[in-house]
């Protein structure tokens, strides 16, 4: 077989050529840490550690959710505490003014103390987040969510709660609607009692209660009204039930209708003809309408006994709600608290899934540096020994020979 010189050339710089390409590789490898350079290098290990890239990013991104997600719940939270130091305050005022030393004059002080309370409340429930948005608006984040208005404040916003992927399966809200909050307060579930504004005499009602459960109407009531007639010094009551309820009055003792009970009690002044109060559930109302309706009270003069009954029972009507505003704050306080510590626990799932991301990457793509270093030798020597062949083979020809 003949080998020709042009055949002898091509070989040896061909074979130079592809120990030289290995040897590129080889330090490629050491240089970069990584065993896969390309796709060809290991295609189904260069495919899964797409695959794993791709999940390892998701999680960096879920994790830069629930920094935002404990941005903005933090500083909600630290609005609620504010409010939550408001009505604190509002409350031990409205304990203040029901001081029987304290005349219209005083009580006026505390209303007008009370209404730069109420400008505060709106300002907090008008707070903006880090980016400029209105917090308690729910979807409606560039409107202001509330407005004075005659009642105490006018609600603009919904009832929407902004949503954030914090985690795999994990949607969580970032805030809280301002109706929630401030405006639609539930009622502590039980009944109110209000004395009408036209009563004569100054006679107080206590609160309302179930006395027997299976007597309450399959239909609730709502509202009922508790009549009272002075007819020969003495004093009776009636119930618009159907038929309606009635009984003698005494000053102190319940008066029970339909499963329910409530206590009247005498002022200085007895009941007078004609007297009314009203039984109704305790609803939901407006923190802003609270504050509004205290102050009004605070502001009207308590002339004479019948003012001072209606003083009484306005203070005792606003006890109670800001009490049921207090608890509602405090239960969106709570959760609050809840979804900080469940991002907590979100962070440290986050952080375990991110090593185990780290661990499988490294596992498919990482250089083991003491084989890639002996190959690198032993390249290096093939390839020393290839040129140096090549030099040899190269330089034979006849005409050394004559």
């Amino acid at each position: 077989m003949r080998i020709s010189t042009n055949t002898m050339y091509e070989a040896g710089v061909s074979r130079v050529t592809e120990l030289q390409s290995g040897l590129l590789k080889t330090q490629q490898q050491l240089s970069t840490g990584r065993r896969i350079l390309t796709p060809a290098d290991d295609p189904v290990a260069a495919a899964r550690a797409l695959d794993l890239t791709q999940g390892q990013s998701v999680n960096t991104q879920f994790a830069a959710n629930r920094v935002n997600a404990k941005n903005a719940l933090s500083l909600e939270e630290s609005v609620l505490q504010s409010v939550t130091s408001l009505i604190q305050d509002v409350k031990t005022q409205t304990v203040e003014a029901g001081n029987g030393a304290y005349d219209d004059t005083q009580r006026k002080f505390i209303a007008t103390d009370l209404r730069s309370r109420l400008d505060q409340l709106m300002g907090l429930a008008n707070s903006r987040d880090g980016t400029g948005n209105f917090m308690f608006s729910g979807y409606q984040t560039t409107t202001q969510p509330f407005s004075p208005s005659a009642t105490g404040a006018q609600y603009a916003g919904d009832q929407g709660q902004k949503l954030l992927q914090v985690g795999p399966a994990r949607q969580m809200a970032i805030g809280d609607s301002g109706d929630a909050v401030f405006d639609s307060i539930p009622g502590n579930g039980t009944l109110a009692s209000a004395a009408a504004a036209g009563n004569a005499g100054n006679a107080t009602v206590s609160h309302v209660s179930v006395f027997d459960a299976t007597a309450l109407p399959a239909v609730p009531r709502s509202s009922y009204d508790v009549t009272f007639a002075v007819a020969a010094g003495v004093t009776t009551w009636s119930v618009d039930t159907a038929p309606p309820t009635t009984g003698p009055y005494t000053s102190g003792t319940p008066i029970r209708f339909e499963g329910l009970q409530m206590t009247v009690t005498d002022g200085s002044t007895a009941i007078a003809n004609g007297d009314k109060f009203t039984v109704r559930p305790s609803r939901s109302q407006s923190l802003f309408t609270t504050i509004n309706d205290l102050i009004k009270v605070l502001e009207t003069p308590a002339a004479g006994a019948v003012g001072k009954a209606n003083l009484t029972q306005g203070l005792a009507a606003a006890n109670g709600n800001l009490d049921n505003a207090l608890d509602s704050v405090l239960s969106v306080r709570a959760s609050i608290g809840s979804r900080l510590k469940e991002i907590d626990s979100l962070d440290n799932a986050g952080a375990d899934r991110d090593i185990q991301y780290a661990q499988a990457l490294s596992q498919l793509q990482d250089v083991d540096y003491v084989k890639a270093i002996s190959e690198l030798n032993k390249q290096q020597m093939t390839l020393e020994a290839a040129q140096k062949s090549f030099v040899k083979i190269s330089g034979l020809s006849l005409f050394n020979l004559l």
